[in-house]
């Protein structure tokens, strides 16, 4: 319905907003990663595993999401689904940013590009134009978005690096108000997702 879609728009800033106040945030004094590591009386071993694991998953999903939004650019007729990827091509670009020096001090390489099972959605999506693309990059990107939103809430909690806690607790509101946002066009398309099956 109309009303539905005009209802995404909003979710869009306030994920922009939210995502340049964290940005912001982290910008500040006590931001930059390495001169807090070695002081810290924590001896020098090699990275944690679950860390490295967080943002070389956040890596992925950013070169994903990126992919993902420049095909809607391409192939999508609708404005609302337009919009949400050229916000995700910018605001995933800014988070892989701000994770480089986390990445670089843990150790983690940037990736290639998405690994194998998003390479097939990507193809697949690359098959479809209107409507029908519409649907399934919605439902691609809101279950990126479940699985995006649990990795971070889970790092926020348990990170043994005190950075990539600090990381992870201050995008993963921004993370959630991309997932709601997803949601809230997905409504407006009517598109049954998994999670409301």
């Amino acid at each position: 319905s109309a009303s539905s879609t005009g209802n995404s728009r909003p979710a869009f800033s306030s994920a922009a907003s939210a995502f340049s106040v964290a940005a912001s945030r982290r910008a500040g004094p006590g931001a930059q990663p390495m001169p807090g590591g070695e002081g810290s009386g924590v001896p020098s071993t090699a990275p944690p595993v679950a860390d490295q694991a967080f943002v070389r998953s956040i890596l992925e999903s950013d070169a994903t999401e990126v992919q993902l939004g420049q095909l809607a650019q391409q192939k999508s007729q609708s404005e609302d689904v337009k919009q949400f990827g050229q916000k995700m091509i910018e605001n995933r670009k800014r988070l892989d940013d701000q994770l480089a020096p986390l990445a670089k001090q843990l150790d983690v390489s940037e990736p290639k590009g998405p690994n194998k099972k998003t390479k097939q959605e990507i193809a697949k999506l690359q098959a479809l134009s209107g409507p029908q693309f519409d649907q399934e990059y919605i439902r691609v990107v809101e279950k990126a978005h479940e699985k995006d939103v649990k990795n971070f809430k889970s790092a926020a909690q348990s990170a043994q690096d005190p950075n990539v806690q600090r990381a992870a607790q201050l995008d993963a509101p921004v993370i959630e108000q991309h997932l709601q946002a997803i949601q809230q066009i997905a409504q407006a398309h009517n598109v049954q997702t998994e999670s409301k099956k």
